[in-house]
């Protein structure tokens, strides 16, 4: 099972951790594995790319973890928030068809 575990401080979001492998099917066909890892690619790049937050991202291969943790303020703040929520929502969403395979937390 994929797990993912947001982290907040009051009403910012701080960041997140996802790990594991979700078991929908073998690898390389997992959509559910799939649909988590872009939705993770695109957060990252968006926050530290295009926002500019230089948030740190751990990646561990061992147990499939990366985990990104926002700097104390972002000049792009509302924006990093926003994408953020966003990422959050189409997880629960995924969660929701899905919930054999991954759990939001």
């Amino acid at each position: 099972m994929t797990r993912c575990e947001f982290f907040t401080e009051e009403d910012r979001i701080t960041g997140f951790c996802i790990s594991g492998h979700s078991g929908y099917a073998e690898a390389g066909a997992d959509i559910v594995c799939a649909a988590v890892s872009t939705a993770v690619i695109m957060a990252e790049a968006t926050i530290n790319d295009v926002c500019g937050a230089k948030a740190k991202v751990r990646v561990k291969d061992d147990g499939a973890h990366i985990t990104l943790t926002l700097p104390a303020s972002c000049d792009e703040e509302e924006s990093v928030q926003a994408v953020l929520a966003g990422m959050m929502l189409t997880l629960i969403q995924l969660r929701d068809d899905h919930p054999d395979n991954i759990e939001v937390l």
